[in-house]
């Protein structure tokens, strides 16, 4: 199976080995894994920020990036669900309708398309550990993604997972929401943490960067005895 990678810019930029370490797992599963440097971001920001004209310029950029006749996948529940949520708005009615709803259909986040696509959960992973699962919005939210993480979770070698209270509340990072309510996105966090610590867990694991870089910031302030980790990082992890 050819499949396209979708690198956000968050992994691109300040979490680069989240991607490899998504290719190995494609790899391991089978997959021709096809990365066209091209690419550049999928409009999020600045379509959360009000400028839909210059997110639809840069969601027609991503559009052009991909081919309709294979799956495109990324370690990112919120960028793909401004895919699969978002571009409706942007190009209903437009020349790039067809081809917008034709990838809208085959794009998938990493874990979602692991398990309901190839049908895998177990990637012979394995981590020594205590784990809790944070739900991102975008992954829950925008691509109805829940179960899929936690089954490839459950099966990680040597892996406690413990479910924390409010796993569904959001961490408090929302892209330029934290810039412009830094006092709740502050305390947003804190609350997304400390329910995490109660569990005794380890690693707080995800399926979004953006998510987990915003949790860590807060867990290296505040010198925390728990870890962010990727599903992605995790899953390439003791093979």
């Amino acid at each position: 199976m050819n499949v396209e990678l979708f690198i956000p810019c968050f992994i691109d930029q300040i979490y680069p080995q989240t991607a490899f370490n998504m290719i190995k797992v494609l790899e391991k599963c089978g997959c021709k894994v096809i990365y066209n440097e091209n690419q550049t971001c999928c409009g999020q920001p600045a379509f959360n920020s009000g400028f839909w004209d210059e997110a639809k310029a840069v969601g027609q950029k991503f559009l052009d990036d991909y081919s309709e006749q294979n799956y495109i996948v990324s370690p990112s529940g919120s960028c793909v669900g401004m895919v699969k949520s978002y571009y409706s708005e942007l190009f209903t009615n437009s020349a790039s309708h067809n081809k917008c709803r034709s990838i809208q259909g085959h794009i998938y986040e990493f874990s979602d398309f692991l398990v309901n696509v190839l049908n895998i959960e177990n990637l012979g992973a394995e981590l020594n550990g205590m784990a809790t699962y944070h739900d991102s919005c975008g992954a829950l939210r925008e691509c109805g993604i829940k179960e899929a993480p936690r089954k490839l979770l459950e099966n990680v070698r040597k892996l406690s997972l413990t479910e924390m209270r409010e796993s569904e509340t959001c961490c408090g990072f929302g892209g330029t929401f934290a810039v412009k309510f830094d006092p709740i996105s502050s305390a947003m966090a804190q609350q997304k943490v400390d329910h995490a610590l109660e569990t005794g867990a380890e690693y707080i694991i995800s399926t979004d960067a953006s998510c987990l870089m915003h949790l860590q910031g807060y867990i290296d302030k505040n010198q925390l005895p728990i870890t962010t980790m990727h599903i992605a990082d995790v899953l390439a992890s003791g093979w």
